[in-house]
């Protein structure tokens, strides 16, 4: 069959103006959510794939035909120069507008100062320093699921309220550390106990903590507070069964995580005592949503990596509530309106997030199960004592936020 020329002709003059409108018509805003962790180092369990996993699950649950959402990772090797290039690249050129995440507080810290100058987001979720909330608050940043003044405030003061009332702690150096043992031992002394001595070790070059131990047996002292996280605290637990230093002392795991004592192994990390605000057998809600994500991960969500998905589930809520274009043209209106906005998910429940960029909701404190008293692997912790969501964090009252005004 001939096809006549001035056919051919005219369609291909009308398939230019077709493809464009066709393409118009068709394209939604895209949003992009950058998770920004430790994908290969010693925080990698604490948050790395699994927190990845945690964002894609509230991006697949949440309903939107307004736009759609994009998300990439990338592995900061907890060093703040590399987060901070990451961020310039993925704001610049990738199109990124919020960061969540994070881990080392070093890296927030720096992050922080970022999102302000290019007007983006930063949702701090696996990073502990309450400086976050503090004096290094934003207008474009938050803190999800925890801080060191919640960790402090649940598990120290719990353990002195038990008696207690004589520490050591052995301490990483750097933003982190520093902050869990300030505020810790801001706990221990305000129930009338003491800190006895502390010992602080390079990170993350360090992996044998037997001479520190030494050194808190023989202190003296009731508790051993471990203000290292992720493989850190893993080392030092291990290391503390063998040298029979849990003979003497009981062991205080200031940041620490499901992920962590499922490492450790119950046997050796029975009776251990840490707080989170997540877990998976916590109520109906929870199991509800381990039950959804746990055929796409190896690790079982902690508090960090359920946080990834709360805090993203929220964005997005806020997201459609302005709409894409002006949400995207501004992150600190954006920050301001998940602020007035009541959040709620199958992790946390019903919460918010204060003027100083903190979300509220409840800690919970938990001791490990004896082997005896686990259903299975993942069966890891009983709850001895929650703290309500109002007095779990540093109150405003502090006025620690250059931000909040007395």
């Amino acid at each position: 069959m001939s096809i006549q020329r001035r056919t051919l002709l005219a369609g291909a003059a009308a398939a230019p103006l077709l493809t464009p409108l066709r393409a118009r018509a068709q394209a939604k805003p895209i949003v992009r959510v950058g998770v920004m962790n430790d994908m290969s180092g010693p925080y990698r369990d604490v948050n790395g794939p699994t927190g990845v996993a945690c964002t894609r699950q509230a991006v697949q649950e949440f309903q939107s035909g307004a736009f759609d959402v994009e998300v990439l990772s990338a592995d900061h090797q907890n060093k703040p120069d590399v987060a901070i290039s990451l961020a310039r690249e993925w704001f610049d050129n990738r199109g990124v507008d919020i960061v969540i995440d994070i881990a080392a507080t070093s890296c927030a810290l720096a992050l922080a100062g970022i999102v302000k100058e290019k007007n983006k987001i930063m949702i701090a979720t696996s990073t502990a320093s309450s400086d976050v909330t503090g004096k290094a608050c934003t207008p474009n940043s938050m803190h999800w699921a925890f801080d060191t003044y919640m960790e402090a405030r649940s598990t120290g003061g719990a353990m002195v309220k038990a008696g207690g009332d004589t520490w050591y702690f052995i301490t990483p150096n750097y933003a982190f550390g520093e902050a869990t043992q300030r505020d810790t031992t801001n706990f221990v002394l305000a129930g009338g106990g003491k800190v006895l001595g502390a010992q602080i070790y390079p990170f993350p070059e360090t992996t044998d903590f037997s001479s520190f131990l030494v050194k808190a047996q023989a202190s003296g002292a009731k508790i051993l507070g471990i203000c290292g996280a992720g493989s850190d605290l893993i080392n030092i637990v291990k290391q503390a069964h063998e040298f029979g230093l849990t003979q003497t002392m009981n062991l205080a795991a200031m940041v620490a995580y499901t992920t962590d004592m499922h490492s450790i192994g119950i046997e050796m990390a029975q009776g251990t005592r840490l707080s989170e605000t997540y877990y998976w057998d916590l109520n109906e809600r929870t199991r509800s949503f381990q039950k959804r994500i746990q055929p796409k991960v190896t690790l079982w969500p902690n508090m960090a990596q359920a946080a990834d998905y709360s805090c993203t589930l929220h964005y997005l809520k806020a997201v459609a509530d302005m709409g894409p274009k002006a949400a995207q043209a501004d992150g600190a209106a954006t920050v301001a309106r998940m602020k007035a906005m009541p959040t709620d998910d199958d992790c946390f429940g019903v919460g918010k997030i204060r003027e100083d960029g903190r979300k509220i909701h409840p800690a919970y404190l938990f001791e490990v199960k004896k082997p005896s008293e686990s259903r299975h692997e993942w069966d890891l912790y009983k709850q001895i004592g929650v703290t309500p969501a109002e007095e779990a964090f540093r109150p405003l009252s502090d006025n620690a936020c250059p931000l909040v005004k007395a």
